[in-house]
């Protein structure tokens, strides 16, 4: 500002002191939307000379200044309540009151819920490519594991056999689903609301498509009450980004119970020793991937309850909704890329792994199915084998298995079990490499319906890596668009 306009560009002299000033003032945090802001700025005055509200000549000077700007980056800004008018503040400082025209026709509210917009979807797209990294490490890993036998559990106990490809894709699965919920929440965030102005558009003759094309928007955010005031597409963000650190975290707490179990073990860069104990390899990198949900979660739920209730149109309650979104964004993307790091170069005990497989009288389900397939009704099946659990022990072979339901089926059906299956079928079953050979259903672990799996999954992953090319290839070509619209007013 010059000596006889003191002030910033917004207050002057009024309302620019005080003890209040720096608790309205959000111009540290807004460093995450300062490139963005430049972005919006320079969008909206090729705009007004576009149209004839601002003279090119002006234009050009502002357009200069803004690049002045850029180049003193951030931490050259005065004080301000925000970055926007600590900006538009630098380019009057620059150029003089004209510096002040780079404001016409627009609010700090739609100004800032674009410029919020227009980071956000970045931090969805990287998420999405941490997502898309993770689940080809799953499928790589899963293809190398299709037959590798482990147990699966139920309420941590030992269920049912099962292999590592199956349980990896089930977790690819989970992953392909929050990609899906990102680019959901990506292409709602894609909108422009700038134009909106304070919340009641404005008289002038602005072409809100103009700016969002330049801009690399999908469209606008027609109403100009909801462009300046929605905050929804942060909450949804939020809870895509909470959604997919809970399936990150639910992975991390798998890979660290497998570890104390000794059946996986994390390479070195993933995990940590103790500061006294040097004999212990610790799984710290999965236990911050877990803490990192609470935060999402924590990040979601106060992002709604900062807007359950607020009236419309702006309130600067929603000053305080933007900063730690990003901030979570960042932390849920590194956490993805860190687990997926974790399962690539995991070494999974396959001897170990397979012994633990038949644990527990896993394989009796597959008795009871077998039963039920000869013509026994279930319950009856389940009766039998309930009765034959607690007689069968782990180290029994699939021959002495077998015997102990055969004594436990004469108990409940008064006959030999092996009146209604031939003793071979039973022995088969029992066996934890030939139970999930039979589990052939599909999306079931036998090894052809694993391939099948890979076969979707890898299809999966290709299409959202076309999807998230084609997105950063439209933001990249708006970018270049509009500095080569800038560049024609140099």
């Amino acid at each position: 500002m010059t000596d006889d306009d003191p002030g910033t560009a917004v207050r002057g002299d009024r309302f620019s002191s005080g003890p209040a000033r720096e608790f309205l003032s959000s111009l540290a945090a807004d460093a995450a939307i300062f490139e963005a802001d430049l972005a919006v700025d320079r969008a909206h005055v090729v705009m007004l000379a576009e149209q004839g509200i601002v003279d090119s000549a002006v234009a050009s000077e502002i357009l200069s200044a803004l690049d002045g700007v850029e180049a003193a980056g951030h931490g050259a800004l005065s004080d301000g309540e925000d970055v926007h008018e600590a900006i538009e503040t630098a380019v009057i400082d620059r150029i003089g009151p004209d510096g002040g025209r780079m404001h016409t026709a627009r609010s700090r509210n739609d100004e800032v819920a674009t410029c919020i917009r227009y980071r956000l979807r970045e931090d969805l797209l990287a998420a999405v490519e941490a997502t898309v990294t993770a689940r080809e490490a799953l499928v790589e890993t899963a293809e190398a594991h299709a037959e590798t036998l482990m147990p699966g559990y139920t309420h941590l106990q030992p269920a049912q056999p099962t292999t590592v490809g199956h349980y990896l894709l089930s977790y690819e699965g989970g992953l392909s689903r929050d990609t899906a919920r990102l680019l959901d929440a990506y292409d709602r965030v894609n909108r422009s609301p700038l134009g909106g102005a304070a919340f009641a558009g404005t008289p002038f003759d602005v072409d809100r498509d103009r700016t969002a094309e330049l801009l690399g928007f999908d469209g606008t955010v027609r109403n100009s009450m909801d462009a300046a005031s929605a905050r929804d597409f942060l909450a949804e963000s939020a809870t895509a980004l909470a959604t997919l650190a809970t399936t990150l975290s639910g992975l991390a707490e798998d890979l660290i119970v497998f570890s104390n179990k000794g059946v996986v073990e994390l390479a070195d860069a993933y995990a940590s020793t103790s500061s006294i104990m040097p004999q212990k390899k610790n799984p710290d990198t999965l236990e911050l991937t877990r803490g990192v949900a609470g935060d999402a979660v924590g990040e979601a739920t106060g992002t709604l309850s900062l807007l359950k209730g607020l009236p419309r149109a702006y309130n600067r309650d929603l000053q305080r909704a933007h900063a730690s979104v990003f901030e979570i964004a960042d932390d849920v993307r590194e956490a993805t890329e860190i687990a997926a790091g974790a399962v690539a170069t995991a070494d999974w005990d396959e001897d170990a792994l397979a012994t633990a497989a038949g644990e527990g009288f896993s394989t009796a389900t597959g008795v009871a199915d077998l039963l039920a397939m000869a013509g026994l009704p279930f319950r009856t099946a389940h009766e039998i084998v309930a009765s034959a659990a607690p007689a069968v022990e782990d180290g029994d072979d699939p021959a002495t298995a077998a015997a102990k339901v055969d004594e436990a089926a004469r108990g409940v059906l008064g006959e030999s079990l092996f009146e209604r299956v031939s003793r071979e079928a039973v022995e088969r079953v029992l066996d934890p490499t030939e139970s999930v050979a039979s589990r052939d259903s599909a999306g079931g672990p036998a090894p052809e319906a694993v391939a099948e799996e890979l076969t979707a999954a890898t299809a999966g992953i290709d299409a959202d890596a076309t999807a998230l090319r084609e997105r950063r290839e439209s933001l990249a070509s708006a970018a270049d668009a509009l500095d080569a619209e800038v560049a024609t007013y140099e």
